[in-house]
């Protein structure tokens, strides 16, 4: 039911098509964020005309309401979201680290007060991929431990290990063959640790891999060797997802080091707080200038906002705290997002990423004090360096 064909390659940049149940995709590509079954303000149909392929939930969050049982008696989230599309889940590995004032790890499990009423949740790998099923989503992850930035080296060895001894048990607990399930590699900004933890994931040769631990705090500078090194020991014919990684700056670089797959909050996350996504930055719709602007957000965008209304508009809407602004202004971040990989993958295509990703390089950081070259993270990942 899963198949990852690989269809052009430029350097270490990839396009693919990824068959899963639900649908195929194209990669490179970033999912869209369904915390709870639902981009925040974005409909099902929304998703599918700005061109979302595959869109993530929660795990953790889906397991306290409603409840996968509910989300199953639709179906799975295909159902209950009315998006038709593939889903993704994660594990509820990351509330591991974002809620830890709220939770007790074991080697069993990790036990969280809920967010909601305080009392007692309990999430073992067992616990994880029966949520998973039930939520119906075509590719699962394991569950993972992710320390948080910055961590001693001693923890982030004891987590990455007890992360491989999760998978073995998410692997054993795992019974439905219409679902994916991916791995997590771990070790955070540590080359030996990132290869300990290739290692010893790499063998159990799931559909695919996620590279996860990143995007936590650190620095680009320490963020995309890591991702650069991880990329270049997983298997060239399954897809790489990097984890939590959504500005747009970022998949640029991920794309030239070889990951397929991305998903963030952030183009929602930054359209509720008034800022628009471009060729040319984030744009502040807050401010005054776009007040009297009567051009759209980017004349070369077809989305809905950009194609109907005006920047003068559009900041009235946020001044006078309409909630069709931030609906708005976060249907163009997805759409932005989406068209950015559809041009990388053209440029893969064409055998010219190298040069499309360096010029939209100039553009974008063109704040950057004069004659200064781009930010080295960034030029060596274009590159194909870690």
């Amino acid at each position: 039911m899963f198949e990852f064909e690989i269809k052009s390659r430029d350097g270490r940049a990839r396009t693919a098509q990824f068959t899963t149940p639900h649908g195929t995709v194209q990669t490179p590509m970033f999912m869209p964020v369904g915390t709870q079954g639902s981009v925040k303000g974005i409909s099902a149909q929304e998703l599918k005309d700005i061109g979302s392929q595959m869109v993530l939930g929660n795990t953790y969050h889906l397991m306290l309401r409603p409840g996968h049982e509910m989300v199953a008696v639709h179906g799975g989230l295909p159902g209950f979201t009315a998006y038709p599309g593939p889903f993704l889940t994660d594990s509820g590995g990351f509330q591991v680290m974002s809620l830890g004032h709220m939770r007790k790890i074991s080697e069993e499990g990790v036990v969280f007060k809920s967010h909601l009423d305080g009392s007692p949740v309990h999430l073992t790998p067992e616990r994880s991929v029966e949520v998973q099923q039930g939520l119906g989503a075509d590719v699962m992850m394991a569950f993972d431990e992710c320390p948080p930035f910055p961590a001693e080296v001693p923890y982030i060895k004891s987590s990455l290990e007890r992360t491989v001894r999760w998978l073995e048990r998410c692997l054993k607990a795992k019974t439905r063959e219409d679902q994916a399930l991916f791995a997590i590699v771990q070790g955070g900004i540590h080359r030996e640790l990132r290869q300990q933890s290739l290692d010893a994931t790499v063998p159990f040769a799931t559909p695919g891999f996620a590279i996860g631990g990143l995007a936590v705090g650190e620095s680009k500078d320490e963020m995309f060797p890591a991702v650069g090194f991880t990329a270049r020991g997983l298997p060239e014919n399954k897809p790489r997802y990097l984890m939590g990684v959504g500005h747009p700056e970022d998949l640029v670089a991920g794309i030239a080091l070889g990951v397929d797959m991305f998903d963030c909050v952030y183009p929602t996350r930054t359209g509720r707080f008034g800022y628009a996504l471009t060729d040319d930055g984030r744009l502040n719709m807050n401010s005054a200038a776009p007040r009297s602007e009567l051009k759209p957000i980017d004349p070369d965008c077809d989305c809905y906002a950009c194609t109907h209304h005006t920047r003068a508009y559009l900041a009235h809407l946020i001044k006078a705290e309409e909630m069709l602004a931030p609906r708005l202004l976060s249907l163009h971040n997805l759409r932005y997002l989406h068209r950015l990989v559809e041009r990388a993958r053209a440029a893969i295509e064409a055998g010219e990423f190298q040069t499309w990703a360096t010029e939209w390089g100039e553009r974008y950081f063109r704040n950057r004090p004069a004659g200064a070259p781009l930010p080295e993270w960034f030029a060596r990942a274009v590159r194909g360096e870690d």
